[in-house]
């Protein structure tokens, strides 16, 4: 069972503990790192660019002490305002965090987008360590990874270059003797068995929108929002309403399917990963709606948690 927290705790003891921000373009593997890091999924993983949209909080906690990871979204200069919103998150992170890891996609090599990302470093007296962190190597065969690394030594000047794989795990334990090494000594954040700070109703309504996400095709995923409107445990089971928000009224059709089919397969799905998430039974509500260009309405985004002062 996932365990979560709002508000930090510190221990007494002092070890090598603070916040390492993964960043990079869409669908390079950061969310998937993630998780395999912390050994248990906190942030949702689908093939579907951006899926990612808040900053999000992993903490992974051993004898050598503790690494809050920040899960940011994919970095790309989108025309909507919710794409304007995800990019200033991610952009945040480099003045949050001890470390940066920019995260790459192996098999791609290093793209233009890259490039343009490595531009937006920070640079200078008081710019925040960046590791280049390229993923996918199981991809890949030794000669391409040189190549890209030789690539990456050219464009900027990262701390460490590490080759890992969140599929396959390797080269994740190397990473993490290097992030011990470098981060400073300090008290743990949170309390040792917590592995995220998201809420309970955020987790759940993560969960319904990966779902959505792998079921649905072209730009339906794009333009809908979760949000949960109601989560109480009555009789040892969990009951949860949430709604789906459309921006038109083809997707609501789209999103309900003929005779409610594809709605009832996206809250069987979420419903049986969220009861082994919790631990308990769950009863799970699910309606559409349609707003009309939510995307682009700062009211809307402060809503569903994407819009900050």
């Amino acid at each position: 069972m996932v365990q979560t927290i709002s508000i930090r705790s510190s221990a007494h003891d002092t070890k090598k503990s603070g916040f390492v921000a993964l960043v990079g373009r869409p669908n390079v593997g950061k969310s998937s790192l993630i998780n395999t890091l912390v050994g248990q999924k906190v942030s949702i993983v689908t093939p579907k660019p951006q899926t990612t949209r808040n900053q999000i909080r992993a903490v992974l906690t051993e004898a050598r002490g503790q690494i809050v990871f920040l899960d940011t979204p994919g970095m790309h200069q989108g025309k909507t305002s919710l794409s304007q919103v995800m990019l200033k998150t991610a952009l945040r992170a480099f003045s949050a965090v001890d470390l940066v890891l920019l995260v790459f996609d192996a098999g791609d090599g290093l793209t233009a987008q890259d490039v343009t990302l490595i531009r937006r470093l920070p640079k200078g007296q008081g710019a925040k360590p960046v590791i280049a962190l390229m993923n996918k190597i199981d991809l890949i065969n030794r000669e391409k990874l040189l190549s890209l690394i030789d690539a990456l030594r050219q464009t900027y000047d990262f701390a460490e270059y590490i080759p890992v794989s969140a599929k396959t795990g390797e080269g994740l334990s190397v990473l993490l003797d290097v992030l011990f090494q470098q981060l400073p000594e300090g008290p743990r954040y949170y309390p040792e068995n917590v592995t995220t700070d998201a809420s309970p109703k955020f987790l759940v309504a993560e969960i319904i929108r990966e779902k959505l996400l792998l079921k649905l095709q072209q730009e339906v995923p794009h333009a809908l929002a979760v949000a949960v409107e109601e989560m109480t445990e009555e009789s040892g089971r969990l009951l949860v309403r949430a709604v789906i928000v459309v921006e038109r009224p083809s997707h609501k059709k789209i999103v309900i399917g003929k005779g409610g089919a594809m709605l009832k397969e996206v809250g069987m799905l979420a419903r049986q990963e969220l009861e082994a998430l919790f631990g308990v039974r769950m009863y799970l509500e699910l309606w559409v709606k349609v707003r009309e260009d939510w995307r682009n309405r700062p009211s809307q985004l402060k809503e569903f948690g994407y819009f900050e002062e």
